[in-house]
């Protein structure tokens, strides 16, 4: 965590005590009243301790912003906010936290919502639960936040920006997309296909196979027959479905590759949840799940990819008898061309 310096800004409060201040001093310069000048010399007082108290309740502090193992973009995620106060014997009081935007993205805060400590003694560690919601997707490397407070009299409120550098992978978004939830429909019917094995729908009856089970025997049929028939089943064997991600797109579409991306994200988790196996590739990058990882390995390319301005030199892909598959093949392009 980095703090930025201290900035003051006086509060409705501060600008009416201002005042006031003004006027009792004014009448004591003017009257030579001793009674107005220890009144105005108490109320000063009150500023400049008021001032000390508030730069010393916002030093020593540190934050930690603790996520899960796995985030993905515009989807409120529980987090665990912890304060932590160096300060040995000072505790700290009243302080708030809000998210700052991102400068760099011109992206809104992490966090929506101001979460406020009322105390945090000297030397102790408050840890409060909070919503966070990262605005996109890719390596978010530093989260910016504000710390501030008002005590002791609210006169002014002081605060100080705080940077938590620290590495988070986001994910893109998984929420449905339009014309996605359609597509999935219908290839769904393609995946599930029907060949012999052993299942539970009744396939046929045919003549009995040396070295084959005796349980599957279909005794009515070998009577009939006069020789031993078996009964065969059906299994249900999923198809392979092999999706390629094109990258090459002009730079000034961006808005489309980010579309792009979340369309495939979204597919692929679908996917991934009917366990269906996919054979995903894209410019120099080939994977086979669930073979070669899971599909967060394939969600954590997803979220750092980034357009090909340039064509990329040709090369020849792998297929998918490369990976030992031998079902049909349903194949799906993700291209803005």
């Amino acid at each position: 965590m980095a703090l930025d310096r201290i900035r003051s800004r006086v509060t409705w409060g501060g600008f009416l005590y201002s005042v006031a201040l003004a006027l009792t001093g004014a009448g004591a310069f003017l009257s030579g009243n001793n009674l107005l000048f220890l009144v105005f010399a108490a109320m000063l007082s009150l500023v400049l301790v008021s001032g000390f108290i508030s730069r010393l309740i916002l030093s020593g502090l540190e934050l930690e912003l603790l996520l899960p193992e796995r985030v993905a973009a515009r989807m409120p995620t529980a987090a665990r906010l912890r304060l932590r106060n160096l300060k040995s014997w000072t505790p700290s009081f009243s302080l708030e936290l809000t998210g700052q935007r991102d400068p760099l993205r011109d992206a809104p805060s992490i966090l929506a919502l101001p979460v406020y400590f009322p105390i945090v003694p000297g030397g102790a560690t408050t840890e409060v639960p909070v919503n966070v919601v990262f605005p996109y997707r890719g390596r978010h490397k530093e989260n910016l936040f504000s710390i501030s407070t008002r005590f002791p009299f609210g006169f002014r409120r002081k605060s100080t920006s705080v940077a938590l550098r620290r590495e988070t992978i986001v994910y893109p978004a998984l929420d449905p997309r339009p014309g996605m939830e359609a597509l999935l429909d219908s290839i769904g019917g393609e995946l599930e296909t029907s060949v012999r094995g052993d299942g539970y729908d009744f396939y046929r009856v045919r003549p009995y196979e040396p070295h084959e089970s005796a349980r599957h025997v279909d005794w009515k049929s070998t009577a009939h027959a006069g020789a031993v028939q078996v009964r065969e089943f059906t299994r249900e064997s999923q198809g392979i479905v092999e999706i390629f991600f094109d990258q090459h797109i002009d730079p000034d579409r961006r808005e489309q590759f980010e579309e792009l991306v979340e369309n495939c994200a979204f597919f692929v988790w679908s996917l991934a949840e009917r366990e269906a196996r996919i054979w995903f590739r894209s410019q120099r990058f080939v994977m086979a799940l669930p073979e070669d990882g899971d599909v967060y390995d394939l969600l954590r390319f997803l979220a750092l990819v980034e357009p090909v301005v340039v064509a990329p030199e040709v090369r020849a892909e792998p297929r998918p008898e490369d990976f030992g598959f031998d079902e049909s093949t349903i194949r799906v392009v993700f291209s803005a061309v």
